[in-house]
């Protein structure tokens, strides 16, 4: 005897037979559906090698790459002088500004620091001179000074008294040195010993002790200060880990120069 195909049953295969058609072409848009992209932040930097390099090399290049990585953020560094960077990174030009010492927010209101420093810099003279009368900044007085615009710290230290030159770049300050219209080259001392190396400049002596050692920071525009937190503690966990170390040891050493820039404390 024939029995009718209850209509129930029918509306529940039609649903299932719409289901399974529409499978694959889920699968291939959560294929084709890209994964979201980090956000890429851009930081001003005025450093040159060891710590930074245009092929991303650098001790801060991978330092601070991989910190930013750790705390969900892509970045991109771009070369400005010290007092541009930090006004185009105070304007929200750029997102940031990367390796300056503590308390620039007193005189840059928008930036707030990440706390946890990056490296060590070690603020020393240049000189064709073995040594000098002094260690202090008083021992400057007598001599004609060179050093780098929107370095802070050289502008908060030198005496009035002190006969400055203020260029705009590294390599203007160690050529106006090599030419004796200068005294005292002012810089870092990493940045200065691989500037020297490069541009074959002979009968320069590093003056130590250092004037001063001083912790450097990133900085973030304000608009960013809710990812401070988080690349402060991808920075300390690279130090806990022993990946700071490591990468302050490949960097420094093949140049000869005092991996003491970047102690963890």
């Amino acid at each position: 005897m024939n029995r009718r195909f209850p209509f129930f049953h029918f509306v529940q295969l039609r649903k299932r037979i719409a289901i399974l058609s529409a499978l694959p072409l889920l699968a291939l848009q959560c294929v084709a559906t890209p994964a979201a992209e980090p956000q890429t932040l851009v930081l001003n930097s005025a450093s040159a090698p060891p710590f930074a390099t245009d092929a991303g090399d650098g001790f801060l290049d991978i330092i601070i790459g991989e910190a930013f990585r750790r705390a969900g953020l892509g970045i991109k560094i771009v070369r400005l002088s010290g007092e541009r960077g930090l006004k185009n990174a105070n304007d929200g030009l750029e997102d940031g500004e990367l390796a300056r010492i503590a308390g620039m927010e007193k005189m840059y209101p928008n930036l707030v620091m990440v706390p946890g420093k990056v490296v060590d810099y070690h603020f020393v003279a240049f000189t064709r001179q073995a040594k000098l009368a002094g260690t202090g900044w008083d021992s400057l007085e007598p001599m004609s000074v060179g050093y780098l615009r929107g370095w802070k710290i050289y502008e908060r230290s030198l005496k009035p008294a002190t006969r400055t030159t203020v260029v705009d770049t590294p390599e203007q300050l160690f050529s106006i040195l090599d030419k004796d219209r200068i005294d005292v080259a002012l810089y870092e001392r990493s940045l200065g010993m691989a500037l020297i190396e490069k541009m074959g400049i002979k009968n320069v002596h590093v003056i130590e002790p250092a004037f001063t050692e001083l912790e450097m920071f990133i900085y973030l525009h304000k608009k960013h200060a809710d990812k401070v937190s988080a690349v402060a503690s991808a920075l300390h966990d690279l130090k806990a880990e022993g990946f700071y170390e490591r990468a302050c040891v490949k960097t420094f050493t093949p140049l000869a120069i005092p991996t003491d820039q970047c102690r963890t404390k």
